[in-house]
């Protein structure tokens, strides 16, 4: 009796047990599935909604799906204003931003980036742009910001450049200093790289001064240096004078594109002492006459002369382009548009081995063409009687023309109009050589009392020989 009580106490005991470990089972399935139910919706929920404390240009989107952060930021105002440091440069109008569609794949490209398997709350802050540009944005709002700065800097101090110069014959370098004007290429491509957020605040940048040891300065230091080692070589009527740019060069300075702008120099002095030394415009030329006398002629129509502002000019711009050599060319004179003549002739004290030789003492008249006597024959001048005496000088003939038509007026005041076969003048005033088949009185003496109205007649069967011998410009020198 004992033993089968106790043979159903273990059977009870074992009934327990076994009823004890199918509940545990039950409830650890049960717990499992929950929690497993739990993490799937935690794991759901994260990779659907953004965290806390997530902001996308600055728009809050913390708990919501990449849906509702898109209608969101559709949803935003932008105030569109433009800060300059704390200064608000530019008031914009307020508009809605501009995302569409377009950006939420980026939106849940954000949301996947920002996940994480338990909720977070660490602050976190993306920066998108729209796919479809704001126009207001990237064109109209840039442009008002732009004419914005520029009209701000119109009032604001300049920053002041290093500048490098010669000032009596040194190079000087000047001071920089900082100025107020922004440096508005700068800021607008700071605005350019700007979060599309509601305002836009760029740091202040200005304008920097090209400082005293500044590649540029340095670079201008040497040009100027180089400039007053430079040496000229200035040729007239082959003689060659040597000119030093540091001689010369008092004031100089440099433009934008490292050209050297001479602003005053001595160079026109150093030309006008070359000029007295040269030219022939309005002096006496020396002359050796047919019979072997020397005698003082004043230059009239013929001789030249130097414009020294000119030429000045000329030489402070061979300095700056780095000419090594230079001849004179702004040459004058008494011609009809105030040429110069006889430049180039150095023989003969200036005249040459070329020229027509008339004297009046004498009445007669030479030609001669490099040194060979060509023409020799009695003339015919201006009647002194009636003071219409051909005008001794030193002259040039101006042009010839065959036949031609002498007109002016006589002494009595009447105009007159005479044919002639060859007409050489060689005054402005229109004295001239031609022949004059007119002539019956060709004696030694005619011009006291029927010579000429100025001119210089020359018998007819020789006249065109005079003609044929004499060419433009050729001196013809009067006494």
């Amino acid at each position: 009796m004992e033993q089968v009580t106790k043979q159903q106490e273990n059977n009870n005991s074992s009934k327990k047990r076994t009823s004890w470990f199918k509940s545990w089972k039950i409830i650890s399935l049960i717990s499992i599935i929950v929690i497993a139910v739990i993490i799937a919706a935690l794991f759901f929920y994260q990779k659907t909604h953004f965290n806390s404390n997530i902001t996308i240009n600055n728009i809050e989107v913390s708990g919501l799906t990449a849906d509702r952060a898109l209608e969101t930021l559709q949803a935003s105002v932008l105030i569109n204003n433009v800060y300059v440091g704390e200064e608000m440069v530019t008031k914009g109008k307020e508009t809605q931003m501009m995302f569409s569609d377009n950006d939420l794949p980026e939106i849940k490209s954000l949301l996947q980036s920002q996940w994480t398997f338990f909720p977070s709350s660490k602050p976190k802050t993306y920066s998108i742009t729209p796919v479809i540009q704001d126009k207001y944005r990237s064109e109209d709002l840039i442009e008002e910001l732009e004419q914005k700065l520029i009209t701000m800097n119109q009032e604001l101090h300049p920053p002041t450049d290093a500048q490098v110069s010669i000032e009596n014959g040194e190079i000087v370098i000047s001071e920089s200093a900082d100025g107020e004007q922004y440096d508005i290429s700068s800021l607008i491509e700071e605005y350019g790289n700007n979060e599309y957020t509601s305002e836009i605040y760029l740091t202040p940048v200005y304008l920097q001064p090209v400082k005293e040891d500044s590649e540029l300065v340095q670079n201008q230091v040497e040009k100027l240096q180089n400039f007053l080692d430079h040496n000229i070589e200035y040729e007239i009527n082959e003689q060659v004078y040597s000119l030093m740019a540091s001689e010369f060069i008092l004031d100089a300075s440099l433009s934008v594109n490292m050209d050297v702008l001479v602003d005053s120099d001595t160079i026109f002095n150093k030309i006008v002492e070359i000029n007295d030394s040269h030219s022939t415009l309005g002096k006496d030329f020396s002359f050796k006459t047919h019979s072997g006398s020397v005698i003082s002629v004043k230059g009239e129509g013929y001789g030249w002369a130097l414009d020294a502002e000119k030429e000045a000019a000329l030489i402070a711009e061979a300095f700056s382009a780095g000419e090594k050599s230079i001849s004179a060319s702004n040459i004058y004179g008494n011609g009809w548009e105030d040429e110069g003549y006889g430049y180039e002739t150095t023989s003969n004290n200036g005249i040459g081995d070329t020229y027509a030789e008339v004297s009046i003492k004498d009445q007669h008249m030479w030609i001669y063409r490099d040194g060979e006597l060509v023409v020799d024959t009695h003339v015919v001048t201006g009647n002194q009687s009636t003071q219409q005496d051909t005008l001794t000088g030193v002259w040039y003939i101006l042009f010839k023309r065959s036949p031609y038509t002498l007109t002016g007026t006589s002494a009595n005041n009447s105009e007159y109009a005479t044919d002639v076969e060859y007409w050489a003048p060689f005054t402005n005033s229109g004295q001239g050589f031609h022949d004059a088949d007119w002539r019956t009185n060709w004696s030694s003496n005619a011009y006291h009392t029927t010579g000429s109205n100025g001119c210089v007649n020359v018998p007819p069967d020789v006249m065109k020989k005079v003609y044929e011998y004499l060419n433009f410009y050729d001196p013809v020198v009067i006494y």
